[in-house]
């Protein structure tokens, strides 16, 4: 087998054009991607299609996922599928005494091929994982409940562009200090100080990726490959309900690696037994150098305070924003609306949760509209969107976990319901649990309804926020951007200054603001190579997806200097 697989350096050829796309397109931010969103793109070249995809998802249920790691010392399993059946799948449990010693043996070679060899090696991995895009779809779908097109779309090739994003960033980091030069610093009469001196880019160490359990790759990748082309290794711990598709990643990794020439323990899963939580273990191991991690803010708070040894990267959660001020379009303001809160029942970090509108209405291109108009046009269009069930189900896919389902019901005792949340049967799973969103009219002026709206409450959960005009609006976004954070902010507005004071806010908060959307673009999705997943700069997380800080301290150079 290894005869017939390219070398590290015969991947250059194949897989540096696409390197080179990838720079161009973060350099550029135009839309650019390499991985087919249509499911009818795969079947050729080695890829599978729908049916073979399928059919290898359908394999790897009830087996045992045997990765080759050193240092196993039993098997966990247990997910089962938001959807409803269990997955029967078991993974490797590590002792990390063994294992992690293990993962640090291979580091050195990785150090030494430098930033070409190990961006085409994970460019590689990334192609493999793109060929099986049906399967690792079907994987994501039963951990993370999202429907089947949102899950290959969102699960396979944007998940994939935002690994090689990363990629990208990281590749054009460690190039940016030459690896020699020549130094000569003229002495007058007499003869110049001259030296010769190298620089290497060289790893921090293991890296610790803790995963998610709503978007396991989406939000996995960027950190995985921003470690490993940095040259660090990279310790894989999935969130407990949604261990396969990361699983499945790590096994293409340590595949791909093996045959390259590479020790394959540079990459390794670190699956946990029921209720062992052991990320706060290994989070804080001298071994582990860089922390990636997505999930809720106490968690990330925590590791940001006490993984001390570590660079922590954390995406956390925020309380996201619309201001409703004005509109030029106020149908196709609704449609967009509806669909951003309506989408994988709003189990994103991204969909937006407070609707701040003037308790006097709005200015729209079909005349003023009042509060309540405002509240019930949006209800309505929620209502036409989900109003055909089969059309729910691909759009709201399945609550993921019993605390979604927890807060979505007690979100309708918190204020006046102007949009009930209704139960949706699937055909197909029938034990899935599915939930038309919730709007609640809140007021802003009341205390009481302050400490609703200034919480997040993640799922198909929306405050629709009365303030006395639109300055007020404005304080508000501000003072929740600064207090809880925001991964998205939006806005509608026609007037001018209001534009200008909310683009303000969000310049001064760092907080990713989007205008006056009524299209096919929403507030809750975000392209890669063009937009920056949060911002780094509000309390929703520390890093965004993907800039030069998100790369860039994941390694240091190391400067050798000689006499010439």
């Amino acid at each position: 087998m290894a005869a017939a697989e390219p070398t590290a350096h015969a991947l250059i050829a194949q897989h540096r054009p696409t390197l080179d796309q990838a720079l161009e397109a973060i350099r550029t931010r135009a839309y650019w991607s390499p991985h087919p969103e249509h499911p009818k793109a795969y079947g050729e070249n080695g890829s599978l299609d729908a049916a073979a995809g399928k059919a290898a998802f359908d394999a790897v249920l009830n087996t045992r996922l045997d990765l080759g790691q050193p240092g196993t010392d039993g098997w966990v399993g247990g997910e089962v599928s938001p959807y409803g059946p269990e997955l029967g799948v078991s993974y490797p449990h590590a002792d990390v005494d063994t294992l992690l010693p293990a993962m640090r043996a291979g580091q050195r070679a990785w150090r030494d091929a430098g930033a070409e060899i190990r961006a085409v090696v994970c460019l590689e991995i990334l192609k493999r994982i793109s060929d099986r895009t049906h399967e690792f779809a079907h994987a994501v779908m039963h951990t993370s409940g999202q429907a089947f097109m949102m899950a290959f779309q969102a699960g396979g090739p944007h998940a994939q562009d935002r690994g090689l994003e990363a990629v990208a960033y990281a590749y054009a980091e460690q190039v940016r200090t030459p690896g020699t030069a020549e130094w000569s610093k003229p002495q007058g009469k007499r003869d110049p100080l001259a030296m010769t001196k190298s620089f290497t880019p060289v790893p921090r160490g293991v890296a610790l990726l803790i995963g998610c359990n709503t978007f396991p790759t989406w939000n996995g990748y960027p950190g995985l490959f921003a470690s490993l082309a940095t040259g660090n290794a990279v310790l894989v711990k999935p969130h407990p309900r949604a261990v396969l598709p990361l699983a499945l990643t790590v096994g293409v990794a340590r595949e791909v690696l093996a045959a390259a020439g590479f020790d394959p323990n540079l990459v390794a899963l670190a699956a946990e037994r029921p209720g062992e939580g052991i990320a706060k273990t290994l989070a804080t191991r001298p071994e582990i150098r860089i922390v990636d991690y997505t999930g809720s803010t106490a968690f990330g708070d925590w590791l940001e305070a006490n993984a001390r040894q570590a660079q922590v990267y954390t995406e956390k959660a925020g309380v996201n924003t619309v201001l409703v001020e004005s509109t030029a379009n106020y149908r196709g303001m609704l449609a967009n609306l509806a669909f951003s809160l309506s989408l994988y029942s709003g189990q994103m970090c991204t969909t937006p949760q407070n609707l701040l509108i003037p308790r006097d209405g709005i200015r729209t291109d079909e005349g003023p509209k009042t509060y309540d108009e405002v509240v019930a046009d949006l209800a309505r269009s929620v209502d036409g969107l989900l109003g055909d069930d089969a059309r729910a189900n691909a759009l709201l896919g399945a609550i993921v976990n019993p605390d979604v389902k927890a807060r979505l019901e007690a979100a309708a005792g918190l204020g006046e319901v102007a949009l009930a949340s209704r139960e949706i049967a699937n055909p197909e799973f029938p034990d899935a649990i599915v939930r038309t969103p919730v709007i609640v009219k809140l007021d802003g002026a009341k205390p009481d309804d302050e400490a609703a709206y200034m919480s997040e409450c993640f799922g198909p959960v929306s405050f629709a926020v009365a303030v006395d005009s639109a300055a007020d609006a404005v304080d508000l976004l501000r003072r929740t951007v600064r207090e809880k954070g925001a991964m998205t902010v939006g806005a509608y507005t026609t007037d001018d200054q209001v534009e200008q004071a909310v683009q303000e806010v969000c310049l001064d908060e760092a907080a990713q603001l989007s205008l006056n959307l009524t299209g096919g673009v929403y507030v809750n999705q975000t392209a890669a190579f063009s937009d920056f997943h949060g911002s780094g700069g509000n309390p929703a997380a520390n890093a965004a997806l993907t800039d030069g800080a998100f790369v860039a301290n994941r390694f240091r150079v190391v400067e050798v200097r000689r006499d010439a």
